[in-house]
């Protein structure tokens, strides 16, 4: 029922989890497909080959999505190799795997973490909007997460980007809603990827994370592909401003 044929998307950090994931599911759906990888040159190269199994045109490059000259360079090359940009999915990102207690973090990690998970959003919006302003039309999906709703002890850095995503998403909402640019977020609670799997292996971490999720286990980065996708979709086209909360009833937000 979803068919994105004839879109040309841009996702960032789609070399791996729940980019990788949305890459191959928007491919999947009949998109055009650019997207960045930072080190994973192999993994994007896999993602590539994968996705274009479905016949769309799949490309991948390599980009530091908290650079502000890589992202302008990134929004060109998808304008020169698929004409447009329909569809925008700032999903590039970081989390540390160790706690780490405000006193003993230095200002070089808390920078850091604001750099590739929040600038990186604002930086390849930025540049991505004038082209969907001149098209009068655009979807923008940012990922956050449920540590920027409740917060996230010990790993505080993480938690306050992510919470900036979603203050971000709301005024962009209103402000591109003229142009007729829609602008939302999903926010995943623990998916199982090469990020998250360090802790959700771990007896303890699997055991708390039993607790906390009502459904009782971790997303696959594939069921939070899902949320962006309907997103992207035509059956989204009333809906802007919104947080898809998607982490298995551990946030229930109203």
């Amino acid at each position: 029922m979803i068919s994105l044929a004839g879109k040309a998307a841009l996702i960032t950090g789609g070399s791996r989890g729940i980019g990788a994931a949305a890459v191959k599911m928007f491919a999947q759906a009949g998109a055009d497909v650019v997207f960045n990888y930072y080190k994973g040159k192999d993994a994007a190269a896999l993602v590539e080959q994968e996705a274009r199994k479905h016949g769309t045109r799949v490309e991948a490059f390599k980009a530091d999505c908290g650079r502000h000259a890589d992202n302008k360079k990134l929004v060109e090359q998808c304008i020169a190799r698929l004409g447009r940009v329909d569809i925008l999915v700032a999903n590039a990102g970081i989390w540390n795997v160790e706690d780490l207690p405000i006193e003993k973090m230095t200002e070089a990690q808390w920078d850091e973490m604001v750099r590739v998970n929040l600038k990186s959003v604002y930086s390849i919006i930025h540049f991505g909007v004038p082209h969907m302003i001149k098209q009068k039309s655009g979807k923008i999906i940012a990922i956050s997460s449920t540590a920027g709703q409740r917060g996230e002890a010990f790993h505080t850095h993480y938690g306050a980007t992510k919470g900036a995503v979603i203050s971000f998403v709301k005024g962009l909402s209103t402000e591109l809603a003229r142009h007729n640019i829609l602008v939302n977020c999903v926010a995943p609670g623990w998916v199982s990827t090469d990020m998250s799997n360090p802790v959700i292996n771990t007896k303890e971490g699997a055991k708390a994370i039993k607790a906390a999720i009502p459904l009782g286990r971790a997303a696959t980065a594939e069921e939070i592909a899902g949320s962006i996708l309907f997103l992207a979709s035509d059956l989204a086209n009333f809906l802007t401003g919104e947080i898809i909360n998607v982490n298995g009833g551990s946030i229930l937000c109203g």
